[in-house]
C-alpha cells in the first residue's frame, strides 16, 4: 500500500518494551538524550557540536519526536528509506523470518537469501545474473573493486571527484568529496577524475553534448595518463548522488562504456543510492541504455530495514570465479532477515505499482513545480533530477553561478544554509540539505498530497535564500 495520507494523528509512541506512551513524556526524552550524549559515537561529527534529535516513531513518510512534533521525511533518511517508515508488509516478512530462522552462515543455501538473488537477477541488465551480498554499499564497493582487480590483474581504479562510494577503506578513496581528505593516505591506487556537470562545467562546455564530449575526452586522457594496461575499474555513481544529484547528459555513461570496453577495464555502477526505484526504475542503468559488469546496491533494496547491500555480477566476470576461489567473506553475508525484508520489497513494488507512480509523480508533480521557481526565487541557480530525486542549486548571483555558501563550507559560513533548513524544519519538513544544495528525496510511497504540501514548505523556506541573493 501507499502512503496516502500523513499519519499526523498519532497520539504516542511504544517504548522498547512495548508499552504505549504519549508524546511529550519528558522522562523518556531525557532518557534517549542521556544515553545518547553519554554513549554513543556518532559519524562524520564533532562529538561535543551536535544534538541528535530523539525520534520516537514513525510511519509511511513521517515521523515524530518525543514532543510530538512530527516531520515529513523529505530525505528518507539517508535516501534509503523507499518503502517509508514502518512498512507493514517489510515489519511483517521480518518478524516471520525471525520466527522460523533467524540467521544462518552464508555458506549454507537459504531459501530467502536464493529467491532475493533471483529476483535481483531478474531485473538486471545484460547478463548481470549473480549476486554477492554485504552489509550495506560501502562493502558492497569495496568487494566490487576486489572483484575487478582480482579479473584483470591490474590495480588501479579510477572514480569522479564529485561522488561518495563509502567509508570503508577502497571506499573512502574512491570518494571525492571532502570527506576522503581526513582519512588520507589511504588507497594510492585510485586516481580522480571530473565527471559532467554542465551547470558547473570543468571543460567550459556550454551544450550537453559538448559536456559529454568533452568529459569523456577528459576521461580518455587520464586512463592514458594514468596507464591503460594498470585501470582495472572505473566506478560511477549512475546519477551522482551527495553531491548533486548529477544526471549524466545523453551518451556519457554509453562513451564510459565503450571506453572500458575499449581499454579492457571493468565498469562499476555504484547505484547504492538510485537503485530500486528512486528515479522510477530498478536500476537507474536501465534509463541510460547501458549494462555495467558490476552493479553495486544497498539502500532501498530493503529500505535499510535490516542492513544489506551487493554486488550484481555479469556472466563474465562470475565465470572466472567458476573454479578460482573468490577471496572474500563477510559473516552475516545475505542475512535472512535482511534478505525477507528485501522479498517483500519486490512484492510491494510490484502490486503497488512503484516504479509506475515515482515515474508520474516526478514528471508531472515535482518537476513543473520545483521548475516555475526558477521564476520567483533568485537565489534558486539550477533545479535537476529524476523521479522523486532532485536537487535545488542555490547561489547568491545567477549571473556568476556563485554558490550560496562555498564549498564544503562549515559555521558561519554555512549559516545561510542551515537557516533555510531550520525555516523547512519548523513547518513540518525534514530536508536534506549538502553545501550549497537541497535535495529532495522523500520515499517513494509518498502521498500526493503530501509531497505537494511538503514542496510548499521547501517554496516558502526559499525565501530565506533569497535574502542573500543578489
Amino acid at each position: 500500500m501507499t502512503d496516502t495520507t500523513a499519519s499526523t494523528a498519532r497520539t504516542g509512541f511504544l517504548d522498547r518494551h512495548g508499552v504505549e506512551h504519549p508524546f511529550g513524556d519528558g522522562a523518556a526524552e531525557t532518557q534517549v538524550r542521556s544515553d545518547d550524549r553519554g554513549h554513543v559515537f556518532h559519524s562524520w561529527s564533532a562529538q561535543a557540536r551536535i544534538d541528535p534529535l530523539p525520534v520516537a516513531a514513525g510511519d509511511g513518510s513521517t515521523f515524530w519526536d518525543y514532543r510530538g512534533t512530527a516531520y515529513l521525511d523529505f530525505s528518507s533518511q539517508l535516501v534509503n528509506l523507499n518503502l517509508g517508515h514502518q512498512h507493514p508488509d517489510l515489519v511483517r516478512a521480518i518478524q516471520e523470518q525471525a520466527g522460523r530462522l533467524a540467521t544462518i552462515q552464508p555458506s549454507m543455501a537459504n531459501d530467502v537469501r536464493g529467491e532475493l538473488a533471483r529476483r535481483i537477477a531478474g531485473v538486471a541488465p545484460g547478463t548481470l545474473n549473480s549476486v554477492f551480498f554485504t552489509n550495506g554499499g560501502a562493502d558492497a564497493n569495496e568487494y566490487a573493486v576486489r572483484m575487478a582487480r582480482r579479473v584483470t590483474g591490474r590495480r588501479k581504479v579510477l572514480s569522479m571527484y564529485r561522488s561518495y562510494h563509502g567509508g570503508t577503506g577502497a571506499a573512502i578513496a574512491l570518494t571525492g568529496d571532502p570527506r576522503r581528505w581526513a582519512n588520507e593516505p589511504s588507497d594510492p591506487s585510485v586516481a580522480h577524475f571530473f565527471g559532467p556537470y554542465l551547470y558547473r562545467s570543468a571543460f567550459h562546455a556550454t551544450t550537453q553534448e559538448e559536456e559529454t564530449q568533452r568529459a569523456l575526452e577528459h576521461l580518455e586522457s587520464v586512463i592514458v595518463l594514468e596507464g591503460a594496461a594498470t585501470v582495472a575499474a572505473i566506478v560511477i555513481e549512475t546519477i551522482v548522488g551527495t553531491n548533486g544529484v548529477l544526471v549524466p547528459p545523453p551518451g556519457y555513461l554509453a562513451g564510459v562504456r565503450a571506453l572500458c570496453d575499449r581499454y579492457g577495464i571493468v565498469y562499476i555502477a555504484d547505484e547504492v543510492m538510485v537503485g530500486f526505484g528512486r528515479i522510477g526504475e530498478w536500476f537507474a542503468v536501465d534509463a541510460f541504455g547501458v549494462v555495467p559488469d558490476l552493479i553495486t546496491f544497498a539502500k532501498g533494496v530493503n529500505s535499510g530495514y535490516v542492513p544489506l547491500g551487493g554486488v550484481v555480477i555479469s556472466g563474465r566476470i562470475a565465470a572466472f570465479f567458476d573454479d578460482v576461489a573468490f577471496q572474500g567473506g563477510l559473516t552475516y553475508s545475505g542475512h535472512p532477515l535482511a534478505c525477507a525484508a528485501g522479498v517483500a520489497t519486490f512484492e510491494v513494488f510490484e502490486r503497488d505499482g512503484i516504479l509506475e507512480r515515482v515515474r508520474d509523480l516526478g514528471e508531472r508533480v515535482v518537476e513543473p513545480t520545483i521548475t516555475g521557481w526558477l521564476d520567483t526565487h533568485p537565489s534558486l541557480g539550477e533545479v535537476r533530477g529524476r523521479g522523486l530525486f532532485w536537487a535545488l542549486e542555490l547561489v547568491r548571483d545567477r549571473d556568476t553561478r556563485e554558490p550560496l555558501v562555498p564549498f564544503n563550507a562549515a559555521g558561519a559560513d554555512a549559516a545561510p544554509m542551515a537557516e533555510l533548513a531550520a525555516a523547512c524544519k519548523a513547518e513540518g519538513v525534514w530536508p536534506f540539505i549538502h553545501f550549497n544544495r537541497m535535495h529532495i528525496a522523500p520515499p517513494l510511497v509518498i502521498g500526493e498530497d503530501d509531497l505537494r504540501r511538503g514542496l510548499a514548505v521547501i517554496d516558502a523556506a526559499l525565501t530565506v535564500a533569497d535574502r542573500y541573493a543578489q
